[in-house]
């Protein structure tokens, strides 16, 4: 019994002295996360949500006040351009329109038969005027013989009468026909005004009813048939009656942080995924980036917001979509969507984890191994000036993990890691982590590989 109790308590102490020495090796070390560089595919990624929009769309409203007589097409269904889509009551205006054209046949008929006043007119002109021409060479004659005393006195005067006469019918001729030309000229002035009168009755007409600007798909009809409509503000209740969209360009409006905004440029590759579709990504590109910064919270402009306070901001940015109007058959206004748009993209270039990269001073680090804090932030040691770059893993001459600070410049940004410009190369591996630990890590800080918690570089 002895025996076991010694047996037991040897191996206890054997226990005691084992977890001592690997207690001892282990006291200075830091645990810590680590990643290698290596050569990948970066991006940039800038993402909004939003919606569904068609590129074209429009609200066709009522432009006069009346009943609904008829809706020809039902909500989902697609029309084409020049199609009537609804008509609104029109009784007094059809009235109006056939009245004008009755006036205006008859303005007509007066221009017909002063037109043929005119040629009368005309003729009894031509007529005088052969009289008169007549009657003029026989007073020339009566004028000879007088002078010779062949004709006697009387005859010459009623020679000399028949010509004055003549002279005063093709001056009342001449009178008939600008006469006739008058009447015909205020005939046609009279049917000028007719038309135009005829062009706003026919307007009015016209505005009971509505037409299809464009090929499209109704996607909102408020009205039914028989209800009452009234012309106004457009999106008012009682004057919208259909929304027409155009879904062969279909878009992704969406909102982005201003921190992003400056990054955007028209035509840069996007993807946008539509909530309704889970799995299924779209394809499109940049085709809009708003100049003007809206109010996260009530999205209304900053240039129209009468509220002084500072919050978060967005910018509008459109992505049409690419493909055919048959990849985008499932498409409808409204869903909502998130766009995510590459800013930028490099191939095999050198690749961290966004996370290894941190701030630091040697030479402050410097000062302080040497002497108290308080002497590192003299004015007799240098001001701190924090340097951006990682810990990289080195084995010092003795076998052992050490943290040495690697000065790097940096590209772009991709979803987790980040691009190397300088100071490292491919296979080198850096302090990635933890966070707490590498904010205070030290330079020639001894290292041990934490296996427990592994780091995923992509």
């Amino acid at each position: 019994m002895k025996k076991i109790v010694f047996i037991s308590l040897g191996v206890l102490v054997a226990a005691g002295l084992v977890a001592f020495m690997v207690h001892r090796q282990q006291a200075g070390y830091t645990k810590v996360l680590t990643a290698k560089v290596v050569r990948e595919d970066l991006s940039t990624i800038v993402s909004g949500t939003g919606q569904i929009k068609p590129k074209n769309y429009a609200n066709i409203g009522a432009e006069t006040t009346g009943r609904v007589t008829h809706l020809y097409v039902k909500e989902g269904e697609r029309v084409t351009r020049g199609e009537v889509v609804a008509t609104i009551e029109n009784v007094q205006q059809e009235a109006n329109v056939a009245g004008q054209r009755a006036a205006i046949s008859a303005a007509q008929t007066d221009i017909a038969s002063y037109i043929a006043a005119e040629k009368t007119a005309e003729a009894n002109l031509a007529h005088a005027q052969a009289d008169l021409e007549q009657k003029k060479l026989a007073w020339q004659r009566a004028q000879a013989l007088l002078k010779d005393g062949i004709m006697a006195r009387q005859d010459y005067d009623t020679a000399k009468a028949n010509y004055d006469i003549d002279v005063a019918s093709v001056a009342q001729a001449v009178a008939g026909v600008n006469q006739a030309k008058a009447q015909t000229a205020s005939a046609r002035g009279h049917l000028q005004t007719q038309e135009a009168d005829l062009k706003v009755n026919q307007d009015l007409l016209d505005r009971t009813i509505a037409i299809a600007p464009f090929d499209g798909i109704v996607t909102n009809e408020p009205v039914r048939q028989d209800e009452t409509v009234v012309p106004g503000i457009q999106n008012t209740e009682g004057s919208t009656l259909m929304t027409l969209a155009d879904m062969s360009v279909v878009t992704a409006e969406v909102k982005v942080d201003e921190t992003d905004i400056v990054n955007l440029q028209l035509g840069q590759p996007a993807e946008v995924s539509v909530d309704a579709l889970p799995n299924k990504w779209f394809k499109g590109h940049v085709t809009e980036v708003g100049d003007q910064a809206l109010l996260r919270s009530t999205g209304v402009a900053t240039s129209q917001s009468t509220t002084g306070t500072e919050e978060a901001k967005d910018f509008k940015v459109v992505v049409t979509l690419d493909g055919s109007a048959n990849d985008l058959k499932e498409l409808r206004p409204g869903l909502s969507c998130t766009a995510k748009i590459t800013t930028a993209h490099k191939k095999s270039v050198l690749g961290l984890p966004i996370q290894a990269l941190t701030m630091y001073d040697p030479a402050l680090d410097r000062a302080k191994s040497k002497g108290s804090v308080q002497a590192a932030t003299n004015s007799s040691n240098p001001k701190s000036n924090p340097v951006q770059g990682v810990f990289v893993v080195q084995k010092d001459p003795h076998g052992r993990l050490r943290a040495k600070f690697v000065p790097v410049s940096t590209g772009i940004t991709g979803a987790t890691d980040i691009e190397v410009l300088s100071g490292l190369g491919a296979g080198e591996e850096v302090v990635a982590g933890p966070y707490k630990t590498l904010r205070d890590l030290k330079s020639g800080a001894l290292l041990k590989r934490d296996a427990s918690q592994p780091i995923s570089l992509n």
